[in-house]
C-alpha cells in the first residue's frame, strides 16, 4: 500500500488495551483507499475484530488517531460515522418481515430538509423520512443483494444465505461511505459460504463503496480482497495483495498461516544458493553469506522427477488424494516435504525433488534466540520471563567464584552481593524443554503457536501475567493451548551484566 492516494480512512499509532492488561491491538499504522475491499486476517485474538470495532465507534482507541477523509472521528460516536457494520449473528429482528428490518434504521432516521418560514427565509430542519422516501431506499437496497419480491417474507423462513443478504441490504440502505463485515459468512456451510463469497465480490464491484472485512479463513481473504491486512498478537504482520501475501511472505508466520507451506531452516550460501533439507538450490534472493534463514516453499512448486535427476531425492511416506491434487509427503533424511501434483507416486516409492528458484523464497530468521531482561535473586537464582531458574552467576565476572555465604568473588579477590542486580538473559533455541508437570519448570505458560520446519516444531510458549515469550524447537508433538511448566538447564542460561548491553537490541 504504497499509493496513498484517496484514503478514506487511516489508522495512526492505534492501540487499544482493556482493563484487565491485555493490549489487544499494539500500535498499528494502516490506511484504506475509498472503493478498496481490505481484508483483516488473522487467528483468532490477533485483534482484527477489536480494530474492526474501533472504526465503527463501538470501543475506543487507548492511544492513536483513526482519521475518516482526514478528520479524526476517534471520539464520534457510531451513530455519527458513515459507517455501518455486518456482524457474524445477523442480528435481524424476527418478529419482523424483511422489508421492516431493512426499514427499521430508516424510519428512526431524520435528515435535514431545507425549510423557509412565513417571511421566506431559508432554514435546515430536521425531519423523519416520508414512507414512500424508505420505500423507495429499501427497494434499491433489495435489488443491490438480489432479493427483490422477498419485503413480505418472515426472516425465519430464509435460508442462512438470505438472512445474511438481509443484513447486508439494512446496512447498505443507510447509505454508507464504508460497510464493515465481522466473519458474516461464519455461520453458513461450506458451499453456502464459497457462494457467498463470490456473491460479496460481485456486490463490492457493483457498489463501488468501501469493504473493511475481518475472517480468520485464509480462502476467503485470497478469494475476495484487494488488499489483505495479516494481524498476530495485535500486531500487522504483513499488508499486500493476495498475490503478495501468497508468493512472498513477510515471515514464517504469514507462510504458514497463508496457504499450505513447507518451511525449511536454511543457510543462504552466496551467489543466489541456498541450503536447506541438506542439498544446495539455485534461488533468486539475495542475503548475506553464511547466514541463517528460513526457506518456503509452497507445496504445488515442488516438482517431482526421476530418483536420479533431482537436486534431492527421498520416499514417499504418505499420500491423500484431495479432489483436485494429490497430497503426498516424502522423506528426505529426518525432513519431511510436502508435495502437490494431479499424478499419484505410490507410497514406498523413491523420487527426486526440483524446485524452480522463483519458487524459493527465503525469509529472515524471525528467532534466533530468547533475549530478557532479568534480575538475580538473593539465592544467585535469576529471574526473567515471568518465572525464576537456577543460573551460574560466575559468567558475570570471569575467573569468579561463590563463596559459602554465597557472595561472588572476583578473580581480583572483591566480594559482591549480586542481589538485585539487573542482568541480559540469552537462551537458544534448542535449550528450553517443556513438561506437563508445571512444577517442574522455572515458568508456566501456555502453548499459543506451533510452527512445523519440515524435521522439526517450532513452539511459543507465553505466560501469563506480562506475555513473556519462551521461543524453542523440539521434535515431541504438541497441541496448542495446552499449560505447561518451561524448563531451561542451568549451564544453557547466558548471562551478561545489563551495563554492558545498554545498546543491544537484539530480538
Amino acid at each position: 500500500m504504497e499509493n496513498k492516494k484517496d484514503k478514506i480512512i487511516e489508522l495512526i499509532d492505534l492501540t487499544r488495551e482493556f482493563e484487565d492488561g491485555l493490549v489487544a491491538v499494539d500500535g498499528i499504522n494502516l490506511y484504506v483507499r475509498k472503493g478498496e475491499f481490505v481484508t483483516f486476517l488473522g487467528p483468532s485474538g490477533c485483534g482484527k475484530t477489536t480494530t474492526l470495532r474501533m472504526i465503527a465507534g463501538f470501543d475506543k482507541p487507548t492511544s492513536g488517531k483513526i482519521l475518516l477523509n482526514g478528520k479524526d472521528i476517534s471520539d464520534l460516536p457510531p451513530n455519527k460515522r458513515p459507517i455501518n457494520t455486518v456482524f457474524q449473528r445477523y442480528a435481524l429482528f424476527p418478529h419482523l418481515n424483511v422489508y421492516d428490518n431493512i426499514a427499521f434504521g430508516l424510519k428512526l432516521k431524520k435528515v435535514n430538509t431545507p425549510c423557509q418560514d412565513k417571511n421566506g427565509n431559508g432554514f435546515e430542519k430536521k425531519v423523519k423520512l416520508s414512507k414512500s422516501e424508505i420505500a423507495a431506499k429499501v427497494d434499491k437496497a433489495l435489488k443491490m443483494v438480489d432479493l427483490e419480491g422477498f419485503e413480505k417474507r418472515s426472516v425465519s423462513t430464509l435460508s442462512g444465505g438470505q438472512q445474511q443478504r438481509v443484513a447486508i441490504a439494512r446496512a447498505l440502505v443507510n447509505e454508507p461511505e464504508i460497510l464493515l463485515l465481522d466473519e458474516p459468512l461464519g455461520a453458513l456451510d461450506l458451499k453456502m459460504r464459497k457462494d457467498m463469497q463470490l456473491e460479496l465480490k460481485e456486490m463490492h464491484k457493483k457498489l463501488g463503496i468501501t469493504f473493511i472485512y475481518v475472517t480468520h479463513d485464509q480462502e476467503e481473504a485470497l478469494t475476495m480482497s484487494d488488499t489483505i491486512v495479516v494481524m498476530k498478537d495485535g500486531v500487522i504482520q504483513q499488508i499486500g495483495t493476495p498475490t503478495d501475501i501468497y508468493n512472498e511472505p513477510k515471515n514464517s508466520f504469514v507462510a504458514d498461516f497463508i496457504g499450505e507451506s513447507n518451511i525449511f531452516s536454511g543457510t543462504y550460501l552466496g551467489n543466489k544458493k541456498v541450503k536447506f533439507i541438506d542439498k544446495t538450490f539455485d534461488c533468486v534472493d539475495d542475503f548475506e553469506p553464511n547466514e541463517k534463514v528460513d526457506v518456503v516453499v509452497r507445496p504445488e512448486d515442488v516438482e517431482i522427477v526421476d530418483a536420479d535427476n533431482g537436486t534431492a531425492k527421498g520416499k514417499i511416506i504418505n499420500s491423500i488424494f484431495k479432489g483436485i491434487h494429490y497430497e503426498m509427503t516424502m522423506k528426505v533424511g529426518k525432513t519431511e516435504v510436502v508435495i502437490q501434483d494431479t499424478v499419484e507416486k505410490k507410497v514406498g516409492e523413491t523420487v527426486g525433488i526440483v524446485v524452480k528458484p522463483d519458487n524459493i523464497h527465503i525469509m529472515k530468521k524471525e528467532f534466533s534466540s530468547n533475549i530478557y531482561d532479568g534480575y538475580i535473586t538473593k539465592k544467585n537464582t535469576v529471574c526473567f520471563g515471568d518465572g525464576e531458574f537456577e543460573c551460574d552467576i560466575t559468567q558475570l565476572y570471569p575467573g569468579s567464584s561463590v563463596d559459602e555465604e554465597g557472595y561472588l568473588i572476583t578473580a581480583d579477590g572483591e566480594k559482591i552481593d549480586l542481589t538485585d542486580t539487573d542482568v541480559k538473559v540469552e537462551v537458544g533455541l534448542k535449550d528450553i524443554e517443556i513438561s506437563d508437570d508445571q512444577d517442574k519448570g522455572g515458568a508456566v505458560g501456555n502453548i499459543v503457536s506451533i510452527l512445523y520446519k519440515g524435521d522439526h516444531y517450532q513452539l511459543i510458549v507465553r505466560t501469563d501475567e506480562n506475555e513473556e515469550d519462551f521461543v524453542f524447537d523440539t521434535e515431541d508433538t504438541w497441541n496448542v493451548n495446552d499449560r505447561v511448566g518451561v524448563i531451561i538447564p542451568k549451564d544453557k542460561i547466558k548471562l551478561t551484566l545489563a551495563v554492558e548491553n545498554e545498546k543491544d537490541e537484539r530480538r
